[in-house]
């Protein structure tokens, strides 16, 4: 377990509107690693190591806590015991995980901006793997065998990508030089792009997902999305087509997902499922033409730096008395 590094830290609770007189209060700040502690610590800052997944003693009191989502998914209901808790602050965009959790005066921001790179990079990475069919070279040199594979490709495939947020507009701008047949983006509502590009609504899926060779979803799970890629959208999608998300993983039907992969008409990029963390006995880890990768789309050194650069302007925000950003109503 992580060492308390507040001890010899001011534990003064920050009054509602974070300064009196001129004087900046200390926020107890929960955060989940003694190095995230070092790099946010500063004047009216008092971090409290206290990880939301890992941590077996109950919450300290604290003004705020900084989270990533944890595994457990036990352990997420902790979030509403946190004495004095006023704020949390996601170390992600997602936040479906925490609503239901969250106290009705406990307000939310989010990590927007410090991860749509690394997922979209991610994203990228799975598309050119399942094309190229990386994990058969992988395989193939296990075995100490040279058997030149021929495969399908990025350049002259049409890539239907499900959302136009921050991570679907990132893996478009990505998408692009390695020259596409279209790139066709679909989000909730129809619109014109100031381009002079067409975002497509979702009523006219039925008749874009026969064109799509590369199908991408990069949307958040809410009610509205919840099993969205279902037998019936799965079937309207062309034969050999490869399905990849990137987004969360109740949007796609994993039983309906199964099915086609177990055919061999469809391939499929993961880097979310549902359930998550996958069961070792899961039959998804076996499917044909699956790849499959631990949800790290935003686990690297860079969004590591931004992450806590934007924790760092929040806190002060806080301290000073001004409204977080990236605020989630």
């Amino acid at each position: 377990m992580e060492t308390d590094v507040s001890a010899s830290q001011p534990q003064q609770r920050a009054c509602p509107d974070g300064a009196q007189d001129g004087i900046i209060l200390a926020l107890r700040v929960l955060v989940p690693t003694a190095r995230f502690a070092e790099e946010i610590s500063g004047p009216g800052i008092a971090p409290i190591v206290w990880h939301l997944n890992d941590d077996p003693a109950e919450a300290p009191a604290a003004d705020v806590l900084v989270t990533e989502r944890p595994r457990e998914f036990a352990r997420r209901a902790r979030v509403a015991n946190i004495p004095g808790l006023r704020h949390v602050h996601l170390l992600s965009i997602g936040c479906e995980w925490v609503l239901e959790h969250l106290p009705a005066d406990v307000t939310l921001s989010n990590s927007r901006g410090a991860v749509e790179d690394s997922t979209a990079e991610l994203g990228m990475a799975l598309i050119l793997a399942a094309l190229r069919e990386l994990p058969d070279a992988v395989r193939q040199q296990s075995r100490h065998e040279w058997a030149p594979l021929w495969t399908t490709s990025l350049h002259g495939s049409v890539v239907l990508v499900l959302g136009h947020g921050g991570v679907g507009k990132e893996l478009l701008a990505r998408l692009e030089p390695f020259r596409p047949a279209a790139l066709i983006p679909v989000a909730s509502r129809a619109r014109a792009l100031k381009n002079g590009g067409q975002v497509h609504g979702p009523e006219e899926l039925p008749g874009l997902l026969p064109t799509a060779d590369v199908v991408v979803v990069t949307l958040p799970h809410d009610n509205s999305t919840r099993h969205l890629v279902d037998a019936a959208f799965l079937a309207h999608m062309k034969d050999g087509a490869l399905l990849v998300n990137i987004g969360r993983g109740p949007v796609v039907d994993t039983a309906a997902l199964l099915a086609e992969l177990g055919t061999g008409r469809l391939r499929a990029a993961l880097d979310v499922t549902d359930p998550e963390p996958l069961p070792s006995d899961h039959p998804l880890w076996d499917a044909p033409g699956a790849l499959i990768t631990p949800h790290m789309a935003g686990n690297t050194a860079e969004f590591l730096r931004l992450a806590t650069e934007l924790t760092v302007t929040q806190l002060g925000r806080m301290s000073r008395g001004e409204a977080p950003l990236h605020l989630v109503q």
